[in-house]
């Protein structure tokens, strides 16, 4: 009998993102290796995982981050390596040639590309896709600007970054006002810019581009956030494909040279324009919608990084929920939409019959761990400030 083919995900211990990937493989008879700063945590707690590893995050000259994850491949034999976050997939795309298997991630010029908040924005307006308005913050730019502001790093990593903590965008009242976050991200080594404040509904666009297709379509929108007014999503659900949208999806994508799985995050204003705020082309927070509403997605995207031809994947149906509870319960808490009573139950008539970002009935280890976690007060192979909001559903755009 043919051995099952092997995947190895770097991310941190924490990464819903990874679980709902590594238990889409797993389902599709994979084995699952997953290699994180500590070599534990709630994605290693998981039934989908057989191997746990330590990886640490990729940091300074990357060399840290290449031994563990060589270590790591040379003791599974992982056909096949993913990562969970952007510092985690760019890592991967960076150092690939010294990486000895697949990495599952397009070059890094395209990495570079989708995770430059100024170069994304441009491509967006090049095929007509609606982006904000972002330049980068000089103090020329600051003394033109007019206005309330967004100011964010241009991207959250870059080769030899040793920055430990993620910067997370910040709303400011006009240019003067946000001066101070402009230079605290110089100081850090970063590069900030500035963004035009954007209004609107959440909402995304997910699939496996191939050949300039995107494969296996999936469209959500969101109507619950977490932190509120501005976070991931705490409720979501999917929609039918706009194909308009996804089109220009399309003619995105191939202008920067992208490959493989990618979530793209529109904020659709009063007018009803969909306004790209942010590209993952890694596990995201909401994977287990996708992997409910359109199974196969994950399995595709790693056979074909290994050569093999992308099957056909149909589009993904409407009506499928997602739930993130305990993100939402918190929501309520804050919100409470026709009071507290009222909008606590909301949220558990909601999580009914929903895919939920962590728990799982068949697979209840990882929930388990991340309560133990919880309690104990522990933070297992993670840095709290890269699972910080960074968009809104109905509030103004901060996309991270």
């Amino acid at each position: 009998m043919a051995m099952s083919p092997r995947a190895l995900i770097v991310c941190t211990g924490r990464d819903r993102g990874a679980l709902a990937g590594a238990r889409a493989l797993h389902d599709a008879g994979w084995s699952v290796g997953a290699g994180t700063p500590t070599g534990s945590g709630m994605v290693t707690a998981s039934r989908a995982v057989s191997a746990s590893h330590l990886v640490p995050r990729p940091r300074g000259d990357g060399r840290a981050f290449v031994r563990g994850v060589r270590a790591a491949v040379a003791d599974g034999a992982y056909d096949v390596v993913l990562g969970g976050g952007d510092d985690w997939m760019a890592g991967l795309s960076a150092y690939r040639d010294e990486i000895p298997t697949a990495v599952a991630h397009p070059p890094f010029e395209a990495v570079r590309s989708a995770l430059d908040k100024v170069d994304l924005a441009d491509a967006a307006h090049a095929v007509g896709l609606g982006a904000p308005h972002t330049v980068a913050a000089t103090d020329d730019a600051l003394r033109e600007w007019s206005g309330p502001v967004v100011v964010k790093c241009r991207t959250h990593w870059s080769p030899g970054q040793r920055r430990r903590h993620r910067i997370d965008a910040r709303l400011f009242p006009d240019p003067h006002a946000a001066r101070a976050q402009v230079e605290h991200i110089r100081a850090s080594g970063a590069e900030p810019v500035l963004q035009e404040p954007v209004e609107g509904r959440l909402g995304a666009v997910i699939g496996l581009f191939d050949d300039g297709r995107l494969h296996g379509r999936v469209q959500q929108t969101t109507s619950g956030l977490w932190p509120t007014p501005s976070g991931m999503s705490s409720r979501a659900r999917t929609v039918a494909v706009d194909q308009d949208l996804v089109t220009r999806v399309e003619r995105l994508l191939s202008r920067i040279g992208w490959w493989g799985l990618v979530e793209l995050q529109f904020l659709t204003d009063a007018t009803g324009v969909p306004r790209l705020i942010d590209l993952n082309g890694r596990f995201f927070g909401s994977l287990a919608l996708t992997n409910a509403a359109r199974p196969g997605l994950v399995d595709a995207w790693c056979r074909a990084a290994l050569g093999h031809p992308v099957p056909t994947l149909p589009d993904a149906p409407g009506g499928h929920r997602y739930s993130w509870l305990a993100g939402d319960l918190r929501r309520a808490r804050t919100e409470r939409r026709g009071g507290l009573v009222a909008d606590v139950l909301d949220s558990l008539r909601w999580g009914l019959g929903a895919q939920h970002s962590v728990w799982d009935r068949a697979d209840p280890c990882p929930t388990l761990q991340l309560v133990r976690e919880r309690i104990s007060g522990e933070h297992a192979g993670t840095d709290e400030p890269f699972l910080a909001p960074s968009r809104s559903a109905t509030g103004t755009a901060a996309a991270g």
